[in-house]
């Protein structure tokens, strides 16, 4: 398949920079490769106020679309697929190979990055970053699965993967140098593990280890992710809000 034929199917969203197969997300191969073929093609244009690639310039939508993006200086790029009932929020960018479902919100200042993978009624909070997978082509990337809730300020990059119905506190950084402490279930979650379903996540910090003596000595501490509970019918009450959001 040529690269102008994969930036179209990606558009319509017949293919996917990942698929999750047998209950595990992996990258599409053929389509992150059509992506890179796509950007060696393209020459350098004037695109009104821009300059881009000729070839992967901003998406263009209609009313027909059935996506509302609000004026204030968002785009989304050629190649990315943004479903019907998708709500962009300004400034917000969507990047190539990006896959947004239906119902999702992207507020203010948000980044879905290159071929990150949005689930159904995620809710995008104001200046979250979702980092994008390009290269190396085999590594899956960042993956929000449907209903997840990411909070305000929050940034997921290195082909994290955070499951349904998880909610992601204000300020939590993932990725795969940052660990993760399930304090629910009293374990560690393993490097580059799926945040699981339902899983509250929360900013926390760790004691340095005895590698960094001079620092643990002074009490300095690292950055960590802490599982706090699970969602409940409590938590569900308290994102109701997200209903009149939509």
């Amino acid at each position: 398949m040529d690269w102008q034929t994969i930036i179209e199917d990606l558009e319509k969203g017949k293919i996917r920079a990942a698929n999750k197969i047998d209950g595990v997300w992996q990258a599409n191969i053929d389509v992150k490769k059509g992506i890179l073929e796509a950007f060696k093609a393209g020459e350098l244009v004037q695109l009104g106020d821009f300059v881009d690639k000729h070839n992967i310039p901003a998406r263009q939508f209609t009313p027909e679309h059935k996506v509302r993006i609000v004026p204030g200086g968002s785009s989304v790029r050629r190649g990315a697929y943004v479903s019907e009932g998708v709500i962009i929020m300004p400034p917000a960018y969507v990047n190539i190979g990006a896959y947004i479902d239906s119902g999702t919100m992207v507020d203010s200042h948000a980044l879905v990055g290159s071929c990150a993978q949005i689930g159904k009624n995620v809710h995008l909070s104001a200046g979250v970053q979702i980092g994008g997978v390009l290269e190396p082509v085999g590594l899956a990337p960042v993956i929000i699965e449907d209903n997840a809730f990411i909070g305000a300020g929050s940034v997921i990059v290195e082909g994290i993967q955070v499951g349904r119905n998880a909610v992601i506190a204000p300020g939590v950084i993932l990725s795969k140098g940052v660990p993760v402490f399930d304090c629910v279930n009293e374990r560690i979650l393993e490097r580059g593990e799926a945040i699981p379903e339902g899983a509250v996540v929360v900013p926390g910090s760790r004691q340095v280890n005895d590698k960094l003596k001079w620092a643990k000595e002074n009490g300095l501490q690292m950055s960590c992710a802490m599982i706090v509970k699970y969602r409940d019918d409590k938590s569900e009450q308290s994102l109701e809000l997200e209903s009149f959001l939509r």
